[in-house]
């Protein structure tokens, strides 16, 4: 849910022209959102912790000379339908990689004081109605 969501949640529950019956229904979509929420982030767990063991054996398998220690990285990504497939998709991977390194180290870096003084536009989408 984004934030402004929250925030139409928010005025909507200030509102003294909410309904009991409308508060009810809000509650029930929180909950259902929440649920989902909780399922996606078990998937995205479950599947961090798959593809780090095969990352850690893929790199034990290397320090002990096994002779195919990427079996295991491998195996991983085939589940998932993401080897890459010929020259142009390996190529296109290594410079999205570079990307996303050079993206998290600017991520990584202390973020530069907001002038107080300035006024901030905010953008608000409308993607959830609330019902009237």
């Amino acid at each position: 849910m984004t934030r402004s969501e929250f925030d139409d949640i928010r005025a909507f529950l200030a509102d003294d022209a909410t309904h009991a019956d409308d508060l009810l229904r809000i509650a029930r979509m929180l909950i259902d959102d929440l649920e989902h929420a909780r399922t996606r982030e078990a998937i995205l767990r479950t599947h961090y912790l798959r593809l780090l063991t095969a990352s850690r054996a893929t790199v034990a398998a290397d320090a002990v000379g096994a002779p195919d220690p990427m079996a295991f990285i491998k195996h991983e990504l085939a589940e998932h339908g993401q080897l890459p497939r010929d020259g142009e998709a390996v190529q296109r991977i290594l410079a999205d990689a570079r990307t996303a390194a050079t993206l998290l180290a600017c991520l990584e870096q202390p973020k530069p004081a907001r002038t107080r003084n300035m006024r901030l536009r905010r953008c608000v989408g409308a993607t959830r109605g609330l019902p009237r």
